[in-house]
């Protein structure tokens, strides 16, 4: 079986393994090196190909023995397969997952649009847009002449990229703009970022009413291109629609809200048990890191006291992916934890049955 991957610093966030294994029967590790341990990598070479991820899409091209056209002219690397002489070829699908995603949506760049970071995904980006002949890009950098200090000029802005891993896993709940309100024109904001699935900068568009997307369906569209120059056959693009629906399903947390007795604690776990997910209870945890149990709280230290070590529990259990959570009513009474745009749905009769048999008499 052949032998491929990806190439990274820090991979704990990747779906990419979810991906590959919906698009073919091979063998997708994730290779997570440091930067003084590439050299070995390539040497020791034991892989027919893989993907590369932050921070090494430029680094990779002096070990490629071949450049694919794109690659060369965007002076970025996201997909390295072995030749049939041994050598390296480098190419980059990441210009058809943006140009991809960007047709899906619909959007096609009129107005200023503002790139933040400058890094290999940023160069991607850029090339697609410049395809598009859009009419204005800046690329806020750190220390460029356009950069965090002075983006303020460019509030004019209609659309904002977010190339950054600025609030990927696990540092979710910071933004690379903190305030969107400062773009008064801004109709569209993409986050590349994918994990999590609606980041802090996603969020403060949503607050607003700005159409926004994260980077899932430019990482599946990617993805596929890969896998085509793995296999060196062609799939079809329906399957990237295949595949973010399912990344989506099965990423997304499942959180249950209610008051002492009502059962969630119990159909948690009942509805964790029948989707494979891990379940967490919030008040469980808060008596963990408190040290006693939630009475004692509330006499010994207050309400506000509970509600801060609520809080916390919360921002470090919903970083990860694909739980079920119960927490309790009065968690949303809190300006850290606003109510997300929430799907409800009816509890099937068979599983508020099943709850309250196991939960005769509910706290």
């Amino acid at each position: 079986m052949k032998r491929f991957g990806l190439l990274g610093e820090r991979l704990s966030h990747s779906f990419s393994p979810l991906i590959h294994a919906e698009l073919g029967g091979y063998d997708y590790q994730l290779y997570e090196k440091k930067p003084d341990e590439l050299d070995e990598f390539f040497r020791r070479g034991d892989f027919d190909g893989f993907n590369v991820t932050i921070p090494y899409k430029k680094a990779v091209i002096p070990f490629c023995g071949g450049l694919s056209k794109a690659a060369r002219a965007i002076g970025s690397v996201n997909t390295v397969t072995r030749r049939p002489d041994g050598s390296l070829y480098g190419d980059n699908t990441d210009f058809f997952g943006f140009s991809y995603l960007l047709k899906k949506a619909g959007i096609n760049p009129s107005g200023k649009t503002l790139v933040l970071g400058s890094g290999g995904a940023s160069l991607t980006v850029q090339a697609v847009l410049r395809e598009m002949k859009t009419p204005e890009t800046v690329v806020i950098s750190r220390n460029g002449p356009d950069n965090y200090g002075n983006i303020k000029k460019h509030r004019d802005a209609v659309l904002l990229i977010n190339t950054t891993p600025v609030g990927m896993y696990p540092n979710n709940g910071v933004s690379p703009v903190p305030d969107l309100d400062l773009f008064e024109k801004c109709e569209t904001v993409i986050d590349l970022i994918y994990n999590p699935l609606r980041s802090d900068l996603l969020l403060q568009a949503e607050e607003r009413g700005i159409f926004c997307l994260n980077g899932l369906v430019m990482l599946a569209a990617q993805a596929k291109k890969s896998a085509e120059s793995f296999l060196n056959e062609p799939i079809s693009d329906a399957v990237i629609e295949v595949i973010t629906a399912k990344i989506t399903r099965e990423t997304q947390n499942i959180i249950l809200i209610g008051m002492p007795g009502c059962g969630k604690t119990s159909i948690g776990i009942i509805l964790a048990e029948m989707t494979g997910r891990a379940f967490a209870d919030a008040d469980a945890l808060v008596e963990e890191a408190a040290k006693k149990p939630i009475p004692v709280i509330f006499a010994e230290d207050g309400e506000a006291r509970f509600r801060a070590w609520e809080t916390g529990v919360l921002r470090t259990v919903c970083k990860k992916s694909g739980l079920v959570i119960a927490t309790g009513g009065g968690v949303g009474t809190q300006d850290e934890n606003p109510p997300p745009p929430i799907k409800h749905r009816r509890l099937s009769s068979e599983l508020s049955l099943a709850a309250a048999e196991q939960d005769k008499s509910p706290r």
